[in-house]
């Protein structure tokens, strides 16, 4: 009887449930260090890009101020006596036509005088509104610079005549100007609540437009600004009327303070001008800081970083330089990856009176 030799069935190789556990523990290792590693690199892309948005919006908020800072006491050297007497009060600056006011305290310093630059200390934020991720102690400041318009070439024109209220003038082409300048209605012209500043022999007024032809400008009295006081007892337009040779040209007065918006928006830069609506500037601003170096007449000697030479008794025509520190948040849907940062710069008086501290 034949044996019959069974063949053994040869079982391909596997894994254990061992090896299969441990392959698997591995391979989620190495995925959450690939997870990790790309969630650090987009974090760092993220914060990057933030922080040169915040800053690319910071330096154009500064570039804009550098311009009108820079120009500040241009063609108003030394500045110029606002009204006086008759019970008109203090002219204003940082107001609208609609007479809304942006910044807190809003009239011109002691006496109504209209400097090349107005510091507002702790004066910056519209509303007295308060900016709650501004660091402590949260000052924020504002800045009014005044100077005279070169854009448009009302210098170019004469003043043919006052009314006797000095409520209106009537203006006419330098006949001596070539080519002729533009009409005064022409686009980049005057516009309401622009000021203007006479000069003539008797003296010098600065009077706000509250309305305009091809051949007069009217100042009605008591106007937004409160610059027409025909009740004055001097330094108004009635005042220089019928004076000899009366020379004209627009005044910009610009004010820079942060807005917080409603619906919990970040606040903003803006940027006012005579009395005209204010415009933003640049977003995401927090925090904005001014110091000056006046020329102190007792020591003959720079007072530098002053934050409040007004309140320190010193006059705003002795300043110097301008020191602006601004700083800047991002805006992102996760606040508490935000990131700030500030950026500093100096901007020299050039056009402010010149005392010399190297004698």
């Amino acid at each position: 009887m034949k044996t019959m030799n069974m063949r053994k069935q040869n079982t391909p190789p596997g894994f254990s449930l061992l090896e299969l556990m441990i392959a698997m523990t591995v391979g989620l290792i190495v995925l959450g260090a690939a997870t990790s590693l790309f969630r650090t690199g987009m974090n760092a892309t993220f914060i990057v890009a933030q922080r040169a948005e915040t800053q690319q919006n910071m330096r154009a908020a500064i570039d804009m101020m550098n311009k009108d800072i820079g120009l500040a006491g241009a063609g108003i050297t030394g500045g110029v006596q606002l009204p006086l007497g008759g019970g008109g009060g203090s002219s204003k600056y940082g107001c609208d036509l609609t007479g809304t006011c942006y910044v807190v305290a809003h009239t011109y310093p002691p006496t109504n005088y209209l400097y090349g630059i107005v510091p507002g200390f702790n004066n910056g934020v519209q509303g007295g509104a308060v900016i709650p991720s501004a660091p402590a102690p949260a000052i924020n400041d504002s800045i009014t610079v005044i100077y005279s318009d070169y854009n448009f070439p009302l210098f170019n024109y004469i003043v043919t005549g006052f009314s006797a209220a000095g409520d209106q003038i009537t203006i006419a082409p330098n006949g001596t100007v070539v080519p002729p300048p533009p009409l005064i209605t022409a686009p980049g012209g005057i516009q309401l609540g622009d000021l203007v500043l006479l000069t003539n022999n008797l003296g010098s007024a600065v009077g706000e437009v509250t309305g305009f032809n091809t051949t007069t400008i009217f100042f009605a009295n008591l106007d937004p600004l409160n610059f027409n006081q025909s009740g004055a007892t001097s330094n108004n337009i009635k005042a220089i009327a019928g004076g000899a040779n009366t020379s004209i040209h627009r005044l910009l007065a610009v004010t820079y303070y942060l807005m917080v918006p409603a619906g919990g928006q970040m606040p903003r830069l803006m940027r006012q001008v005579n009395a005209l609506p204010p415009v933003p500037v640049a977003d995401n601003i927090i925090n904005l800081q001014f110091s000056y170096d006046t020329y102190n007449t007792t020591t003959a000697a720079l007072d530098s970083n002053q934050p409040d030479p007004i309140g320190a008794g010193e006059s705003p025509n002795l300043i110097q330089k301008i020191n602006i520190v601004v700083m800047g948040q991002s805006m992102t849907p996760q606040g508490d990856r935000a990131q700030s940062m500030y950026l500093a710069t100096s901007i020299s008086a050039r056009d402010m009176a010149f005392k010399n501290r190297y004698k």
